[in-house]
């Protein structure tokens, strides 16, 4: 099971890589030359050796010759490497980077239900990590474990031809030994390194959703109790970390202990070999040569396969992103909206969450284009999961919703998103400038226009005010600015997106009745020639609305205007009387 996720997570690079297969052809074609070249060396070393031997010495200049030949290889083995190295870069920074940008449009691409479960710190971490280990896969896997079998196979080839073949048979014997040791360890160890890898994300998660909520754990003064929950998640990550140190410990120990035996048995064959007259002082200085340059890879294999064994594991989490699948998808002839005013009707919708938890109960009404529909009623009625239907974050569990008179499902989500403008109630910011924030509405709008957008929000005299003006930062998730501000700045992007269709999601319930009345008075300007839906909390900011819908538990229980639903006298003249109660109480 756990080999098929690798092979998995493997396939999945592979299309990233196969794109540069012409580079990485001709970077495999100077990895084998190096190695070609590196295990030259030990040859042209044992001809220099036995040349400088009092008893075969013939002719000076062969050494000469010789140690000239052993330094060019040495050379070329290092130049050749680099440039391999530096050819193959792009291969590994050109896959990294497309692999991250599409798990990160992927992750935008997810439906709204996905996102209120997500755990930020994990997911961010889980993409970092699995970043890296793509890095180490590609420069590790394929110019490490590959070029030293390579090297491994012509020095078993070269110890056949020319010595007894019980040196072959030792020098295999050993690396077969600690290559199946290697394996046997590493597979066990990974239980640590995942469960690492668990802790490490879910004390991330804490410390991230602790950081964001900072003025919530400070009203309740919970800093210790914050402190110990990160705590704890942090020594149980430090009790995996131990187990993995000690596990490798463990296994560096019986490497070592593999390698030294078969170093010591060959090399008393070799000096044995001298000793009888069989070998040469070449030979055994070949022998050594050969021995030591594979034992540096070799003992790096141990360390290249573990590290491609958690970059694996690392990179299975990250893969493991673009297998949650959209709730939402746009069909594959999807046209875009045709836009022909911004006519709005739901026909018989019906949604919920879960199976067992209907919000909507058969909703329908129609909104002319150029209209404005206000919608009232009490707090997990359903208003705000209309505006999230219309919108696109869902899809209805049955029922239609039509834009002038096509249904949502059969166009693209892009063209529905283009046309419509959401100012919610909860406004969320980017750690960025006040320009920056109200730009987004619009990106390709000059400064002028988010200038004249800042205006109509009524926020423009504010930031004047300000001693960096439009370049002030508002902080994550916009946390220096007062929610009256946060509202303006959602209001005035908005209005520089310019849509067909405005919905205000309770937009100006965090303002003060100035501040309320005349963003109100603006925004009645505004939407005059738009199809505006107002999801409303104060009902005096909806008396001019061509129509409202009074819901209660998933159902539109009155619909109507100001004046019809008053004289109705049912549920609307109740809130609009306790309303009016409670605002003369304040001026009293």
């Amino acid at each position: 099971m756990k080999n098929n996720r690798d092979w998995k997570a493997i396939r999945s690079l592979l299309p990233f890589i196969w794109q540069f297969r012409g580079r990485v052809l001709f970077a495999l074609a100077l990895l084998s030359l190096a190695k070609l070249a590196n295990v030259g060396v030990p040859v042209v070393l044992k001809g220099a050796v036995d040349a400088l031997d009092p008893q075969q010495q013939e002719i000076i200049y062969l050494p000469v010759i010789l140690l000239l030949a052993y330094g060019a290889l040495r050379l070329a083995s290092s130049v050749l490497s680099e440039l391999r190295d530096a050819l193959f870069a792009k291969v590994i920074f050109r896959s990294v980077r497309q692999i991250a940008g599409k798990i990160f449009q992927h992750l935008h691409k997810l439906s709204l239900r996905f996102h209120l479960q997500r755990q930020t710190g994990g997911i961010s971490r889980d993409i970092e990590r699995g970043s890296r280990g793509i890095t180490f896969l590609l420069n590790f896997m394929i110019f490490n474990i590959l070029p030293t079998i390579v090297e491994i196979a012509l020095v078993t080839v070269v110890l056949l031809i020319y010595y007894d073949s019980i040196f072959a048979i030792i020098t295999t014997g050993t690396i077969v030994l600690f290559i199946i040791y290697t394996l046997v360890i590493t597979e066990w160890r990974m239980r640590f390194r995942r469960a690492m890898n668990e802790m490490d994300s879910q004390a991330n998660n804490q410390a991230i959703d602790s950081l964001l909520n900072y003025e919530t754990v400070k009203y309740f003064n919970n800093e210790a109790f914050e402190a110990e929950r990160y705590d704890q998640k942090l020594a149980r990550w430090e009790h995996s970390a131990i187990r993995n140190q000690t596990s490798l410990s463990v296994m560096n120990i019986g490497q070592g202990v593999i390698i030294a035996v078969g170093l010591t048995l060959l090399m008393l064959l070799a000096a044995q070999g001298v000793i009888d007259g069989e070998l040469t002082l070449g030979d055994l200085v070949l022998v050594n040569a050969y021995l030591l340059q594979l034992y540096l890879p070799l003992g790096f294999l141990g360390f290249v396969y573990r590290e491609i064994r958690h970059s694996l594991a690392d990179m299975e989490r990250m893969f493991s992103l673009l297998e949650q699948s959209e709730d939402v998808k746009d069909l594959p002839d999807a046209a875009d909206l045709q836009l022909k005013g911004g006519n709005v009707r739901f026909d018989n919708v019906n949604f919920g969450y879960d199976s067992d938890r209907k919000i909507l109960k058969n909703i329908s009404f129609e909104v002319a284009a150029g209209q404005k529909l206000a919608i009232v009623g009490a707090s997990g009625s359903g208003k705000s999961t209309l505006v999230r239907l219309l919108f696109r974050f869902y899809a209805p569990t049955s029922g239609r919703i039509y834009i002038d008179g096509q249904n949502l499902a059969n166009v693209s989500q892009h063209s529905v998103r283009r046309a419509i403008a959401v100012v919610p109630q909860d406004t969320v910011l980017f750690n960025d400038t006040l320009f920056h924030n109200i730009h987004y509405g619009n990106p390709q709008a000059s400064e002028q226009q988010v200038y004249a957008a800042a205006r109509q929000a009524q926020l423009h005299r504010f930031i004047e005010q300000l001693p960096q003006g439009y370049q002030t930062l508002v902080g994550e998730r916009g946390l220096k600015l007062s929610g009256g501000e946060k509202q303006r700045v959602a209001i005035a992007r908005a209005l520089l997106k310019n849509p067909s269709i405005l919905v205000f999601d309770e937009a100006t319930s965090a303002l003060d009745s100035h501040a309320e009345q005349a963003i109100v008075h603006e925004l009645q300007q505004l939407s005059s020639n738009k199809t505006t839906l107002v999801i409303a909390h104060r009902l005096s900011t909806i008396t001019d609305a061509d129509q409202i819908l009074v819901m209660d538990q998933g159902r539109i229980i009155e619909a109507g205007s100001h004046e019809q639903l008053l004289a109705s006298q049912g549920r609307y003249f109740e809130m609009w009387t306790l309303q009016l109660a409670e605002n003369n109480g304040e001026q009293n």
